[in-house]
């Protein structure tokens, strides 16, 4: 028996701290495992006993690159709770903010972390030295972003103008008119962008992936929907715990979220895109075809196409949401605590979002329950892993271990951010 072991010590660019280990045995990859060892955080611990109005504001600090996410699933589970409908220009703003965290964070992906791994760089500070027009559009969109995040959200990063029922503040129309004006050159950079992707060396993989999103009759999916999958899966957010499950491993500090019937499943891009395709802008639907993408999507290197559609779809969906934008009466809608229970989920630009909180009578938080898409992701991307090494062991050592890393870069998991150090053993026994 011969027996070939891939360890990856500390994965770099992607967020947080990881490492990986595959083990092959006899030609077959007999195991692959996704370890992180990032120390826990306990926010969920940290919410009880704060009151309801708190949790938008201290979620948002979860995520430095996604706190509009965090944000948006809280708030839409503390309205739940409370029974508040916020509708109108209100809803729409909401979806204003979730457009500039799409379009940053997916900027940030594709050309920081992602991108380098197809052309051959290190990073993206060694490709900015060959290519300095590509970096600089890459930046100029995540600018777009950030910019409609800080007049929506109040600031670039972790947002303070969300609260529940509505905003503290809502914007003027005349305040919008310069962000129009800065997302008309987005919109060009992020055309360029899916033309660009779609240059790129694309390993030739296909899986047959479980696919689950949110899915609304009338919008391509951010912040509201029922949770639909590839396989037949149809259900309200609130009946969320009845399908899936969460379970420990001891390799992961991050629970690793399951299907009770199904097992592993994929949830971001790939999913949203290949479940959501016709509710994508005609500009966006056109794209994507130049591009060679068909209505699904299932190669995973792939995925760095799919997410410049959807920053495309994210700068006509802002244009059009401020082309729209009434002033509303009031900025957000009155009420008052009561004892119950939430639930909300969203379209993080990782994939599903889901928060549960219960609760008192006086909106005292008296359990908070939490589930991001990276640890909904875990278990695919080691069964990505099992599936595709077998393909790749007659590569060199260097760039068996690259391939394996750009394959969990496929994900952009979101574990926090990590320094460019990795080292590779490569046993034969």
């Amino acid at each position: 028996m011969t027996r070939k072991t891939i360890k990856v010590n500390y994965l770099a660019r992607v967020e947080g701290e990881g490492a990986l280990n595959v083990t092959v045995r006899d030609g077959q990859v007999s195991s692959a495992e996704l370890q992180i060892f990032e120390p826990p955080r306990f926010f969920e611990a940290l919410l009880r006993g704060r009151d309801y109005s708190e949790a938008p504001d201290v979620t948002a600090r979860i995520c430095g690159i996604c706190p509009v996410a965090y944000q948006m699933s809280s708030v839409h589970a503390m309205e739940n709770a409370l029974g508040i409908e916020v509708g109108g220009p209100l809803r729409a703003l909401r979806r204003l903010l979730y457009c500039g965290e799409w379009i940053e964070s997916h900027a940030l992906h594709i050309y920081m972390l992602h991108a380098p791994d197809f052309l051959g760089y290190a990073g993206a500070v060694d490709m900015a030295r060959d290519y300095p027009d590509i970096v600089k559009r890459g930046l100029a969109l995540k600018k777009a972003g950030n910019a409609i995040m800080a007049l929506v959200g109040g600031r670039e990063i972790h947002p303070i103008n969300v609260r529940v029922g509505g905003f503290y503040r809502t914007p003027t129309r005349k305040e919008l008119a310069p962000l129009a004006e800065t997302l008309k050159q987005a919109r060009e950079d992020a055309l360029a962008t899916v033309r660009w992707t779609a240059t790129l060396d694309i390993p030739e993989a296909e899986r047959d992936y479980h696919l689950v999103a949110l899915h609304h009759p009338d919008e391509y999916p951010m912040n509201a929907g029922r949770i639909i999958s590839s396989r037949g899966l149809d259900i309200a957010v609130e009946d969320y715990n009845q399908h899936f499950v969460e379970s420990h491993v001891q390799r992961s500090t991050a629970l690793h979220s399951h299907l009770r019937e199904h097992d592993c499943y994929l949830v971001g891009p790939l999913a949203r895109y290949s479940l959501n395709f016709d509710k994508l802008s005609p500009l966006a639907r056109e794209a994507a075809k130049e591009a060679g993408l068909g209505a699904t999507c299932n190669n995973p290197f792939q995925s760095i196409v799919v997410r410049s559609i959807e920053v495309l779809y994210a700068c006509d969906e802002a244009l059009r949401l401020i082309a729209s934008y009434e002033e509303p009466e009031q900025p957000f809608v009155p009420h008052e605590p009561k004892a119950s229970e939430g639930f909300g989920c969203t379209e993080a630009p990782r994939g599903l979002l889901f928060h549960r909180y219960q609760l008192d009578a006086e909106g005292r938080i008296l359990e908070a329950q939490i589930v991001p898409p990276t640890s909904q992701n875990q278990p695919s991307i080691e069964a990505d892993l099992k599936e595709l090494v077998g393909g790749w062991l007659h590569l060199p050592a260097d760039a068996l271990r690259e391939r394996c890393e750009q394959t969990i870069r496929n994900y952009d998991p979101c574990i926090s951010c990590a320094t460019h150090f990795l080292k590779l053993d490569v046993r034969h026994e």
